[in-house]
């Protein structure tokens, strides 16, 4: 299952409204730890396809959204479950350590 690539337009259908939790990343071209994590989050994406939906969100491009979290730094990642924030993690991690955070969260 590959990341989905959110918009500030399709935000809320793609991840507020999932039935599964959502692991959000946002990011940036320029951004060199956003894009150590990247294929990471895709290897996760596949390993964990029927606990959790994974989305990316290129903060440059589409804007109104990080801010309404709160984004200040990247890579960011929000867990939601159900609609709502569940944790943040902010900076690059171990693939490991990604997904010891998503299962003791969801």
């Amino acid at each position: 299952m590959a990341t989905i690539k959110t918009t500030d337009e399709n935000f809320d259908q793609v991840v507020l409204k999932s039935d599964k939790p959502f692991v959000q990343r946002f990011t940036a071209e320029w951004c060199g730890p956003c894009k150590m994590i990247a294929p990471l989050l895709e290897e996760l994406s596949d390993e964990l396809k029927d606990k959790v939906l994974f989305g990316s969100h290129n903060i440059d491009d589409e804007p109104n959204t990080p801010t309404k979290f709160g984004v200040r730094g990247i890579p960011t990642m929000l867990l939601f479950k159900g609609g709502k924030v569940v944790d943040t993690k902010v900076g690059a991690s171990s693939k490991q350590q990604i997904k010891d955070w998503i299962l003791s969260k969801i």
